[in-house]
């Protein structure tokens, strides 16, 4: 190849509409990567904004705001909630439009059904902070490294992890599109912790140091579980695709369980038993009774 300088600037500008213009008729081809229609796709950072707002409003004296400066208290969460339930209804009437559901409404229909949602979502928000409440409790009574529990939600990657799903899950049971998934992924990328917005996950909740955790959209997770870092609950496999769409993919871990660093559990006919402990690196793709303890082996 020459790579001669070129000096003359009619030249570059020639080249350079060239290479435009190969890329836009690459875009002519009709693949699902060549769509246009970005005003019909959910804004990610307005996303991320709304979680880290959520956030503020669950955990009111702790973040502080940089944008509204208010002397009363309530004044000033009022003012972050009335913000962030003007741009969920903006961000879910866009998503809308991902939806079989809503293929061929109107603009009023969708603004109509995510007006419900959105209200609906922000009723749903003491339920919310209920679960967090317990998992923040857990947190600080599993963890002697923790000296307060303002430190625990001020820096702790597993709470802030499980907080946020919480947050996504409740949107995902009223049937919103993307958004939710596009908040765990925030929560992903922040944390290093993937749970997908369909895990059902009880209360007091912990996670010890959290990198790499995995926890699959059928999950079911019961009371007072306690996991550690590189721990996976997922599927056996996905070569069916998506014919394997809504089947139970993923493990049952019932009350009182603890799952060590590295451990693996597979299988959506797998039940991890009330109070068993599950050692290190353990991989497990069968049920485990109540009580057992579980180190190194295939079940």
């Amino acid at each position: 190849m020459d790579y001669k300088k070129k000096n003359n600037s009619s030249e570059l500008k020639t080249e350079i509409r060239d290479i435009v213009d190969l890329i836009l008729s690459d875009y002519e081809k009709g693949r699902d990567v060549d769509q246009m229609d970005v005003y019909n796709q959910p804004d990610r950072d307005a996303v991320k904004d709304i979680v880290i707002k959520l956030i503020r409003i669950i955990y009111p004296g702790y973040y502080r705001d940089k944008v509204y400066k208010s002397y009363n208290d309530n004044n000033r969460i009022a003012v972050v909630i009335e913000d962030v339930i003007y741009n969920l209804q903006k961000q879910i009437a866009i998503a809308f439009h991902h939806s079989p559901e809503y293929k061929d409404a109107l603009d009023d229909t969708l603004e109509c059904g995510a007006r419900c949602i959105t209200h609906e979502f922000f009723k749903q928000i003491p339920k919310i902070r209920e679960y967090v409440d317990t998992d923040l409790q857990a947190c600080y009574d599993g963890d002697p490294a923790a000296y307060s529990k303002g430190e625990i939600i001020l820096s702790y990657p597993g709470l802030t992890a499980s907080t946020i799903n919480r947050i996504a899950h409740e949107l995902y049971l009223l049937k919103v599109p993307l958004i939710p998934r596009m908040m765990t992924e925030y929560a992903h990328s922040k944390t290093g912790i993937d749970i997908h917005p369909g895990a059902t996950i009880g209360k007091y909740f912990m996670i010890d140091h959290g990198t790499g955790i995995v926890i699959g959209e059928t999950s079911v997770i019961g009371e007072h579980v306690k996991m550690y870092q590189g721990v996976t609950i997922g599927g056996l496999s996905t070569r069916g695709g998506q014919s394997l769409k809504g089947v139970k993919r993923h493990p049952t871990i019932e009350d009182n369980v603890t799952i060590y660093s590295g451990a693996s559990i597979l299988g959506g006919e797998t039940v991890i038993g009330e109070g068993a402990v599950i050692r290190a690196n353990a991989f497990i793709t069968s049920s485990v009774p109540a009580g057992s303890r579980v180190s190194m082996k295939n079940q």
